[in-house]
C-alpha cells in the first residue's frame, strides 16, 4: 500500500542543503521513493503557519520503505547534517481513508 512521507523543514543554516539536494533523492529511490514535491512555495489556506521553508513529499510502496529509507545507513550523514542545520519533521502516512467514505482508498484504520 503506498505511503507518503511528508517532511517539513525549516532551514537554520545551509550549508547541508546542496548536498541533501543532490544526492538524497537517491536514496530515496533505492527505497522505491519518489518525489512528488520538495517547494518551498508555501500557502496556508487554512490553520497556522507551517514555519518551514521548505515541505517535501516522497511517495514510496510502503510505510516500511519510508521507514528502510529513514534508516538507511548511508542516508544517515544527511539526516544528521540536516537535523544539525534546521528544525524539520518527517511524518509518514498511509493510503487510506480514515472515515472509510471515498470509495478509491482503503478503509484506514
Amino acid at each position: 500500500m503506498p505511503a507518503f512521507l511528508i517532511a517539513q523543514v525549516k532551514v537554520t543554516d545551509s550549508a547541508w542543503v546542496p548536498d541533501y539536494a543532490a544526492k538524497v533523492h537517491d536514496l530515496a529511490a533505492r527505497h522505491g521513493g519518489r518525489y512528488l514535491s520538495r517547494s518551498g512555495n508555501i500557502r496556508v489556506l487554512e490553520g497556522a503557519d507551517p514555519d518551514a521553508t521548505l515541505i517535501a513529499l516522497i511517495q514510496f510502496p510502503s510505510v516500511e520503505a519510508a521507514e528502510a529509507f529513514a534508516a538507511d545507513p548511508d542516508y544517515a550523514p544527511f539526516a544528521e547534517a540536516r537535523q544539525a542545520g534546521s528544525d524539520s519533521r518527517f511524518v509518514v502516512i498511509d493510503d487510506t481513508d480514515l472515515a472509510g467514505a471515498i470509495p478509491y482508498l482503503p478503509k484506514g484504520g
